[in-house]
């Protein structure tokens, strides 16, 4: 029976292992590739670590600090405090775990109902609340797009020129983030307004024999969109402020990491488009099949970054950083939670 009960936990854990390594190889194969074709020996010569480019490094790992106070914020909140700050945390590091792990177009975040489980939290009650996150998530890039245009030209926010890559690059992003309006405003309409009428709505829909495969999920999806709006709908104006605080805190810590790098290797750079190009990345990463975006976020970051730089091999410099610090900091973290977490899980 030992021999029995071992097998499988090498098998999990080299699954876990698997998971970890396969987007680490494909992020750094590309960057290898890209590397091999843009680098120019002469960057690393312009390239100084003096104390202001230092403290800008510093100043990046501090925004992505940031980031994980605002969602561990808004776990602390959303719980009416039956998560403890060190739990919000956990939960918050094992959730950009997954998400590191799993393809963006998947959404390993969405896994935070069963991590919140595992700390105390009902499961109805959880994936309530991993509900409500994803709802102020899609909110916040709905409502923050219109703004950015406000005070970013048009085409210094996607960049000049009508190349092959500018072309695919907006037509991607409008695509997504029209998805990601319909779906936010489903969301709203389902959760805030008209919960028992979209279910029903769904359940009709998927009715048609194309679409009855998925019927079994868009009821579950229905239902959790009523027993969300049922928790929530009577929730205090000040409640929602402070979640979506949270939201907008994490969403613009972890922005700003990029800004930190720019401010430390190009000065130069427009600090605005820097920032506002960042709604952008994140929007077109959101349909990224690849487990963490890997390799898809080094190639686009170095490509649509790239006509702010002076070369494509800065670019490739300040990409290698922010991939550090935004991706494979959360994929050695979270190698390091998930053993203890899943031991002291099953043995409770």
């Amino acid at each position: 029976m030992k021999d029995g009960q071992s097998r499988p936990m090498h098998k999990r854990v080299f699954s876990l292992a698997w998971k970890i390594l396969l987007p680490v190889v494909i992020g750094l194969s590309v960057v290898v590739c890209l590397f091999y074709r843009e680098f120019n020996a002469g960057v690393w010569e312009a390239v100084h670590f003096t104390p202001r480019v230092i403290m800008c490094i510093g100043l990046a790992w501090l925004f992505m600090l940031g980031r994980d106070a605002g969602l561990s914020w808004r776990f602390h909140t959303l719980t009416d405090g039956h998560l403890s700050w060190l739990q919000s945390i956990r939960v918050s590091y094992l959730c950009e775990f997954t998400s590191c792990i799993t393809p963006s177009a998947v959404g390993g975040s969405a896994l935070g109902m069963v991590f919140m489980n595992r700390e105390g939290i009902e499961l109805g009650r959880a994936t309530t609340l991993m509900m409500t996150t994803l709802f102020l998530d899609e909110l916040f890039f709905v409502v923050s797009l219109p703004i950015v245009m406000l005070v970013v030209p048009y085409k210094e926010l996607f960049g000049f020129g009508e190349s092959t890559f500018t072309v695919g690059l907006q037509t991607v992003f409008w695509i997504t983030y029209f998805g990601i309006a319909l779906w936010t405003l489903l969301l709203f309409l389902g959760i805030i307004v008209r919960p028992h009428a979209i279910h029903a709505m769904l359940n009709r829909l998927f009715r048609f024999r194309w679409l009855r495969r998925w019927a079994e999920k868009a009821d579950e999806l229905g239902s959790n969109m009523e027993a969300t709006g049922a928790a929530i709908r009577k929730r205090p104006i000040g409640w929602w402020l402070e979640i979506f605080g949270g939201t907008v805190m994490s969403w613009t810590s972890r922005y700003l990491v990029v800004n930190a790098l720019f401010l430390g290797f190009a000065p130069s750079a427009d600090q605005l488009v820097v920032f506002a190009r960042q709604f952008v990345v994140w929007v077109v990463l959101m349909v990224s099949p690849t487990p963490g975006s890997a390799g898809i976020s080094e190639w686009l970051f170095t490509t649509y970054y790239g006509d702010l730089l002076d070369s494509a091999s800065m670019a490739l410099v300040i990409a290698l950083f922010w991939r550090i610090i935004s991706y494979y900091a959360y994929l050695i973290i979270g190698a390091c939670i998930v053993p203890g977490w899943v031991r002291k899980r099953i043995k409770n």
